[in-house]
């Protein structure tokens, strides 16, 4: 259960963080004010990725000690990359591979101390 919630937390932060590139994305080069952004269904989408992500996360630290969950979120960062690199079309060179590789083995060796 609390591995699910943790993977939920992950995935929540992870479509709050698209849904803000997507909300950024939409008001390039167009001269927009300030309450036609917040009218964005991006960033409310954004916003209530992350206020889910919070609401999980906080279930999380329930369960588990802060020093084994925090590091546990750096999976975010390898859902981003590949979000970035599929999704986004960008291009991800191989020292941040490497980086990805690193992360997730510094999360299965956390995985195996939780």
């Amino acid at each position: 259960m609390t591995l699910a919630l943790l993977l939920m937390a992950c995935v929540l932060t992870c479509a709050g963080q698209v849904a803000q590139k997507y909300a950024v994305e939409s008001w390039r080069d167009v001269d927009l004010g300030v309450a036609h952004k917040l009218r964005s269904p991006w960033l409310w989408l954004a916003l209530l990725c992350l206020g889910l992500g919070l609401l999980v996360w906080l279930l999380v630290l329930q369960r588990l000690e802060v020093g084994i969950a925090y590091p546990m979120l750096s999976l975010n960062f390898v859902l981003i990359t590949l979000v970035a690199r599929y999704l986004f079309k960008e291009t991800i060179d191989l020292r941040h591979w490497c980086g990805v590789g690193l992360v997730i083995a510094g999360v299965v060796l956390l995985g195996q101390h939780a």
